[in-house]
């Protein structure tokens, strides 16, 4: 008996936002142009002032309303609400090529991945560095990853650029801190999810990202004391010796447990 073809994977894309109606419209355009479109598009609205929530409901979104502080809630209480397979998270500001879901869904076929990030490269740098956006952007994110990867063990997550198992998602949702507004979403997401499945970063995946908030001094500053209040958050615990330890106990075990296959003749 032929084997039965497995069913399309299912994939929801989740977008927290707060007063963002003009970029949300563009990004809301881009994912309906994809060569492979969402099964749903989930916006979480935390108290928007402006047009974000029309602007969701005539692109087709479904809008949920979350009204208490910080994106590590509003975040979570999108994927919470996801049903599909997969999770795909983004920023309203961020712009997607328009196979950017096909090679996010095709990225998943290895049943070991359990999230996936790629970087993002800003287009809305000011005149006069415009032709700088390529190495400023690798500039950026390179030492993300790079700091990121040293504590954390593994690759860390970037959430203008996510993608995870909805599965991988329910192993850490009590666990999360999604009431601290001061916690970068997507870097506490890492070092939770870190310890229980495969992330990988994939440097091709690259979408739009914006760079307003590395010109506003206040906005930086805030940036950088959030990802170190993320990260010091879970000491003792996961210091970086003990999450590097246990980083190699779990490639070993998985090593032993998908033996390679022997070369062909």
């Amino acid at each position: 008996m032929e084997p039965t073809a497995r069913a399309p994977v299912t994939v929801a894309v989740v977008i927290p936002v707060k007063d963002d109606a003009t970029p949300l419209a563009r990004c809301l355009r881009d994912l309906g142009r994809q060569s492979r479109r969402a099964d749903r598009v989930i916006v979480v609205d935390n108290g928007s002032a402006d047009e974000s929530r029309s602007v969701a409901v005539r692109a087709g979104a479904v809008v949920l309303a979350e009204l208490r502080p910080g994106i590590p809630v509003v975040a979570a209480t999108g994927y919470d609400a996801v049903t599909e397979e997969l999770i795909l998270r983004i920023d309203a500001d961020t712009r997607l090529p328009p196979d950017w879901i096909e090679r996010v869904v095709d990225a998943f076929r290895d049943p070991r991945l359990g999230a996936l990030s790629g970087p993002g490269r800003f287009y809305d740098l000011p005149a006069p560095l415009r032709r700088l956006s390529r190495p400023f952007s690798a500039l950026y994110l390179g030492a993300y990853v790079v700091a990121c990867g040293v504590a954390l063990g593994h690759a860390p997550l970037f959430g203008s650029n996510l993608g995870m198992r909805s599965s991988a998602w329910r192993s850490v949702r009590e666990d999360v801190h999604r009431l601290d507004p001061e916690v970068h979403d997507d870097l506490d997401l890492s070092v939770h999810l870190g310890t229980r499945t495969r992330l990988r970063f994939s440097p091709g995946l690259v979408v739009g990202i914006s760079a307003r908030p590395f010109f506003d001094r206040v906005a930086l500053a805030r940036r950088f004391r959030r990802g170190l209040h993320t990260i010091v958050l879970h000491w003792p615990d996961e210091l970086p010796p003990y999450r590097l330890s246990r980083a190699l106990r779990r490639r070993r075990g998985s090593a032993r447990a998908h033996p390679r296959e022997p070369a062909g003749e």
